[in-house]
């Protein structure tokens, strides 16, 4: 059944666009603000006045040298390698076993499934405080503690991308799949010939939230990591602000620089990602 569509509700008028790019506007300056302002302190001078009661947004000596200061008092490009393998690592372990696991769950006929697909579901529910001190037990216990591996482990399968990859797989209608089962296709061969190739949407968008959760994290890596050489970028750029003084142009210098990755991959997959959310029917 489709909605008829009202002329008057749809029609562009002066005061419908006007609150439209007023909406828009107020979005921007909400999500976009804080970071204008963050790149706009890492390029004032030392000389510019960073808590004056009018503030200015545009630096009148604009500089980088924050950013050398930054590099001069961290090994930033050293915690970055660090944060790049936990956020490679992350990604590939969803990749993999959120793929196996939304898979079994979807097109699997076992018994418990429904409850299993509970549990899943009820893990979102608890805040991720929860279960941090028994997922450092068990890290612990495992012999991963202050280790890279330790800090990707509790990431490497996340409960939403396995029910999101789930709800692709579900999509699939049954009858291609049991035509390949009639063919002689095991579970393998209809997951690669399958599967994969119709939740390819899907599966970039689970690899961009697990590497921006990934890479972003702070809390589980302060907790894991106590060898200085092993510090993710989140974790090291704290050491910016030492106990007697805090540069705010060296921080935020030291912010852009940690969020500059995340700006970058997702320029370049964003199509991939808007294109993943709408995914999930076979289309042809």
């Amino acid at each position: 059944m489709t909605r008829r569509r009202s002329p008057k509700f749809d029609a562009v008028t002066p005061l419908g666009l006007t609150l439209r790019y007023t909406a828009l506007c107020v979005v921007l300056l909400i999500t976009i603000g804080p970071m204008l302002w963050e790149l706009s302190t890492s390029l004032k001078s030392p000389f510019e006045d960073v808590y004056s009661s009018t503030p200015q947004l545009l630096p009148r000596h604009p500089t980088l040298h924050n950013y050398d200061l930054v590099a001069q008092t961290i090994p930033i490009w050293h915690f970055a390698e660090n944060s790049v393998l936990v956020a490679v690592l992350g990604v590939g372990g969803n990749l993999v076993g959120a793929t196996a696991a939304g898979y079994a769950l979807a097109r699997l006929r076992f018994r418990g499934r429904r409850l299993v697909t509970g549990l899943f579901l009820s893990t979102l529910v608890l805040p991720g405080e929860v279960t941090i001190i028994s997922q450092y037990q068990t890290v612990t216990k495992l012999g991963f503690g202050d280790s890279l591996i330790g800090v990707a482990l509790p990431g490497m399968i996340g409960a939403i991308n396995v029910l999101l990859i789930r709800n692709a797989f579900r999509s699939i209608p049954d009858e291609l799949e049991d035509a390949a089962v009639i063919d002689g296709a095991n579970v393998w061969q209809r997951i690669r010939y399958i599967g994969l190739p119709n939740v390819k949407g899907i599966l970039s968008v689970v690899a961009i939230l697990s590497f921006i959760a990934a890479w972003d994290d702070f809390l589980w890596p302060l907790l894991v990591l106590q060898s200085p050489n092993k510090l993710t970028l989140t974790v090291g750029l704290s050491y910016l602000q030492g106990e007697f003084s805090a540069d705010p142009r060296t921080i935020a210098a030291g912010t852009m620089i940690a969020l500059v990755p995340i700006l970058v991959l997702f320029a370049v997959l964003q199509r991939f990602f808007f294109r993943g959310v709408g995914e999930g029917a076979i289309k042809g």
